[in-house]
């Protein structure tokens, strides 16, 4: 069965995928009449089917996948790590490959919400690099996906940005084959994403995302709503002005998104993804037009301006940033900036604590064969043969690193990889960098730094960032409430070998 994603993007043909939103608030045939237009447009080669968009639980992404399929549209399905252990994801992806779906969007995925609009305990057994890590041994087992990710160029503090495209290049290596923006107006941020990929080699392709933004959307995002969305105090306003037009702004904001893909394609984007609009007829204007406008995408670049002034930047503006709004911006607590625009939420640290440790690892050094790690090997053997002895050992380490680092005693200690902040301290508990929804700097869940901000900073202090690269492979769950010192020894937890 051809895939017209797969074959567009092999022929480097500039495409389109409308995403789907799946939504318990949409009837199925709804979304299904949506896709037998969709289906109409060659232009659009695939329907992106949302799973838990927004946190919350919407109609089966594999029951209106195979649907939308009948009705002659492809579907990329979106599969996340949201309340899924390691099995349950083999199995949803084995379901996918007996029932021919080949194109997946592996994502982490946002924090589940309960119905008064709270949140609920959730498991993120994997994050999104070891999703796709699991993807690629089902592919070298014969099953043919073809991975989507995200990526949000979307970030103004300096540790969320690079961190994003440090991430990215982590799903590359594990095998994506596509990858997807989050959304945002920012031309700057777009061809900032695009010069990182090239400087390193990587011909990926990209597709940029395209939303049409309408008001009651807008003032949504501008609160940072939904997670890893958001809308500049400038944009915002231009929006409330288009929306006492007659029309209510729909004229405006498609010729936004026209503009915006006609840009994607100056820049050498792939294609566009396209959001905030199920209407085929609005979809065929936007491709329509941005085709006209092509001509003219450096002019409409330099307007596509809607960043934050002061936020931080990979490589130098081509243009000085659009004067901020009048409009004040929702700022989190912890959103100041550090001299010189680098957009750090606090100066570099670096605690006394990682550097006595960084002094005992140079010391008396055991990462590496040395007599002193031969010794405590034999050692964590011989206490690993008395299950009481091994159980005071965990409690004397949790005892030490519960107070320090936040330990959860989860028995796969990667401490001196994350710059001794403990993953578990993340509420969907990633190894491999931050996911998409950070705000600022700050956690999509909880009001707090983001981890990952902490990670960042130490590295950068202790010139380590080459070490953000580093694939973390998930824990071994079996190890929980077990010596991490006893597994590092006896070498049977998970962690980078």
């Amino acid at each position: 069965m051809s895939n017209p994603l797969r074959a567009a993007l092999a022929a480097s043909r500039f495409c389109y995928v409308v995403e789907l939103v799946a939504s318990a608030l949409r009837r199925e045939a709804q979304v299904l009449e949506v896709a037998s237009r969709l289906a109409g447009l060659p232009e659009v080669v695939a329907g992106s089917v949302t799973s838990y968009a927004g946190g919350a639980i919407g109609h089966d992404p594999l029951r209106v996948s195979t649907a939308a399929r009948a009705r002659g549209l492809t579907p990329n399905v979106h599969v996340t790590c949201v309340s899924q252990d390691r099995r349950d994801l083999r199995k949803t992806l084995e379901d996918l490959h007996a029932l021919g779906l080949e194109n997946v969007f592996a994502l982490t995925g946002d924090y589940p919400a309960t119905a008064d609009g709270g949140q609920s305990a959730a498991v993120f057994d994997v994050d999104s690099v070891q999703l796709v890590r699991l993807i690629t041994e089902l592919r070298q087992a014969g099953m043919p996906f073809h991975v989507a990710v995200a990526v949000s160029p979307f970030k103004y503090l300096e540790a969320d940005c690079v961190y994003q495209y440090v991430k990215l290049e982590k799903k590359i290596a594990a095998g994506a084959d596509l990858a997807i923006t989050q959304v945002g107006w920012d031309a700057e941020k777009f061809r900032e994403l695009k010069r990182y990929l090239d400087e390193r080699g990587l011909r990926t392709p990209v597709l940029g995302n395209v939303y049409v933004l309408a008001p009651r959307a807008a003032e949504r995002m501008a609160t940072g709503q939904p997670p890893g969305c958001w809308v500049s105090p400038a944009l915002l306003e231009v929006v409330r002005a288009e929306g006492a037009a007659p029309d209510h702004g729909r004229r405006a904001r498609l010729e936004r998104a026209a503009r915006t893909v006609a840009v994607l394609r100056g820049l050498g984007y792939a294609g566009a993804y396209i959001g905030g609009t199920h209407d085929a007829d609005q979809v065929a204007w936007i491709i329509r037009r941005s085709e006209a406008l092509q001509p003219e995408w450096e002019r409409l670049a330099d307007a596509l301006d809607y960043g934050d002034p002061a936020g931080f930047y990979l490589y130098p503006r081509r243009r000085p940033a659009r004067a901020r709004s009048s409009t004040p911006a929702p700022e989190p607590a912890a959103a100041g900036r550090s001299p010189g625009g680098l957009g750090l939420a606090r100066p570099p640290r670096f605690g006394w604590v990682p550097r006595l440790l960084d002094l005992l690892g140079r010391l008396f050094p055991v990462t590496r064969d040395t007599p002193l790690r031969r010794a405590l090997t034999r050692l964590c053997a011989w206490i690993d043969r008395r299950p009481g002895l091994a159980r005071a050992v965990e409690r004397l380490e949790l005892a030490v690193k519960e107070p320090v680092f936040g330990c959860q005693a989860c028995g796969n200690c990667v401490l001196g990889i994350m710059e001794y902040v403990c993953p578990q301290t993340c509420p969907k508990q990633m190894r491999n960098g931050p996911c998409g929804g950070t705000h600022h700097g700050r956690c999509e869940v909880v009001d707090r730094p983001c981890i990952w901000v902490s990670v960042y900073e130490r590295a950068r202090a202790a010139g380590r960032l080459d070490g953000l690269h580093v694939y973390v492979p998930p824990p071994d769950r079996t190890l929980r409430r077990t010596s991490s010192w006893i597994n590092y020894f006896l070498e049977r937890d998970a962690r980078p070998r």
